[in-house]
C-alpha cells in the first residue's frame, strides 16, 4: 500500500510521463468519481422521493441543497486551515467518512433524517474540491497541470454523470433505497482506490492557517468589483442550471411525455457535451476575449432553456443540450477568470477567491435550485422557465458589466 506522508521534501515534482504523475492523476479522478457521485446521485431520484415521502417537489429538492449548501457555508473556512493539516490525510478522511454516510443514506426512516445524513455528507465533502485542486498544483511541474487538472476535471464530470444514471437504472429496478446503496458502495471502492494510488507528497507542508488571518484576503477578494461580478454569476448560473435539471425528470415523467423512469436518467449523458464545450470555451476565450465568450455562453443557455418549452421530446432533448453547453462554457470561463483575476490584486490569494467562488456557485445550487421549484409548482414548465431566464438574464447583465473593470 502507497504510503501518504505530507512532511516536506525536496524531491522533484511529478513529471508528465512519470510513474508519479499517473499515480497523482489517477489517484485525483477517483477522488473527483468517490465526491461527485455522491454529492448529484439524488437529483435523478426527486420524483421517487416526493411519491415516498409524500412531499412536494420543491420539498423533495432538499436532499439535493441540503448537501450543497453545508458544503457552501463550510468551503471557505475549510479550505483556508485544511491544507495546513495535511491534504493526503484530509481528503481520505472526508471521502471515507462521506462513503460511509452513503451506505447508511438508504436506511434513513423518514424524509428528515434523509436531509439530515445528505447535510453531514456536504460538510464532510466541503474541503475536497479545493485541497483536491492545491493537491495538483503542488505536486505536479508547472507545464504538466492543464493536463492534471484535466484528469481532476473529468473525474467530477464522471462521478456526477455515473450518480446520476447508475441511481436512476437502479431506483427503477429495486428503489431509491437499492440505488443510494449501490452509490455510496461506488463511492467507497473510488475512495480505497484513491487511497492506494495517491503517491507520498513531495511538496513542503502548507504553513499551519488560522481562520482569524482570513479576514484581510476575504476583503480584498470582496472589495474587486470584478471578483464581485463572477461570484454573483456562479450563483446565478448554477441557480438555473440546478432548477432546470432537477424538475425535468417530474415533467418528462408526467404527460404528454410519461417517459420510463430508468430512460429519464438518460438525460444526463448531456452532461458529456458541456464537458467539451468547457474547454472549447476557454479556448475560445482566449482568442476572442473572455467577456464576448462569456456574454454569448449565457446568451446560449437562455436559448436552449426556451427550446424546451415545446410538449415535445425532441426539442426537449434538443434545448436542454444547447442549455448545459451554454452553462459548462459559461462556469469554464468564469471561474478559471476569477484566479487569474485575484492573483493580479495587491492582497490576492487565489485560493480564497476560488473557495468564495465555489461558495456562490454552491449556494446558488441550494438556494436558488429549491426556490426554482416554487416556480414549477405554482406555473408548471413555463412558469419555471420564467424563472430561469430572470437568473440567466441577471448572469447576462454581470457579464456585460465586467466590459466597465479593467482586464486582468
Amino acid at each position: 500500500m502507497a504510503t501518504i506522508s505530507t512532511r516536506a521534501s525536496t524531491a522533484p515534482l511529478h513529471e508528465r510521463g512519470t510513474p508519479g504523475y499517473r499515480r497523482v492523476g489517477a489517484a485525483l479522478w477517483c477522488a473527483g468519481v468517490a465526491t461527485f457521485v455522491l454529492v448529484y446521485c439524488v437529483q435523478g431520484l426527486l420524483p421517487s422521493l416526493a411519491a415516498e415521502f409524500g412531499v412536494s417537489s420543491t420539498v423533495s429538492s432538499l436532499v439535493l441543497s441540503a448537501t450543497t449548501g453545508t458544503l457552501a457555508l463550510a468551503v471557505v473556512p475549510l479550505s483556508a486551515v485544511a491544507e495546513s493539516w495535511g491534504r493526503a490525510r484530509v481528503m481520505t478522511a472526508a471521502l471515507a467518512a462521506s462513503a460511509v454516510l452513503g451506505l447508511l443514506a438508504p436506511l434513513a426512516p423518514s424524509f428528515g433524517v434523509l436531509v439530515a445524513v445528505r447535510a453531514l455528507q456536504g460538510l464532510a465533502l466541503a474541503a475536497l474540491p479545493a485541497l483536491a485542486m492545491a493537491h495538483v498544483a503542488r505536486e505536479v511541474a508547472p507545464r504538466w497541470l492543464g493536463g492534471a487538472m484535466g484528469l481532476l476535471i473529468a473525474g467530477n464530470t464522471l462521478g456526477g454523470l455515473s450518480g446520476r444514471l447508475i441511481a436512476g437504472v437502479v431506483a427503477d429496478l429495486g428503489g431509491w433505497r437499492v440505488a443510494l446503496a449501490i452509490v455510496g458502495a461506488v463511492s467507497l471502492a473510488a475512495t480505497v482506490a484513491f487511497r492506494l494510488l495517491l503517491p507520498a507528497s513531495v511538496a513542503p507542508a502548507a504553513p499551519r492557517v488560522r481562520l482569524r488571518d482570513l479576514g484581510a484576503p476575504l476583503r480584498a477578494q470582496l472589495r474587486d468589483p470584478g471578483l464581485r461580478c463572477l461570484f454573483g454569476i456562479a450563483f446565478l448560473l448554477m441557480g438555473a442550471f440546478v432548477t432546470v435539471y432537477n424538475y425535468l425528470g417530474f415533467r418528462l415523467l408526467g404527460p404528454p411525455f410519461a417517459v420510463p423512469p430508468a430512460l429519464v436518467g438518460l438525460v444526463f449523458l448531456g452532461y458529456l457535451a458541456g464537458s467539451y464545450a468547457s474547454s472549447a470555451a476557454g479556448r475560445l476565450g482566449d482568442r476572442v476575449g473572455r467577456r464576448r465568450v462569456l456574454w454569448a455562453a449565457v446568451l446560449a443557455a437562455l436559448a436552449g432553456a426556451w427550446v424546451t418549452l415545446p410538449d415535445q421530446l425532441v426539442a426537449v432533448l434538443a434545448g436542454l443540450l444547447l442549455f448545459t453547453v451554454g452553462f459548462f462554457g459559461a462556469h469554464s470561463l468564469a471561474s478559471g477568470w476569477v484566479g487569474r483575476r485575484s492573483s493580479v490584486l495587491a492582497d490576492g490569494a487565489p485560493a480564497v477567491a476560488s473557495s468564495l467562488y465555489l461558495l456562490a456557485y454552491y449556494a446558488g445550487s441550494s438556494i436558488a435550485g429549491s426556490v426554482g421549484g416554487l416556480a414549477y409548482d405554482g406555473a408548471g414548465w413555463p412558469g419555471l422557465l420564467g424563472y430561469v431566464s430572470a437568473l440567466l438574464l441577471g448572469a447576462g447583465g454581470l457579464a456585460l458589466a465586467l466590459r466597465r473593470v479593467p482586464a486582468a
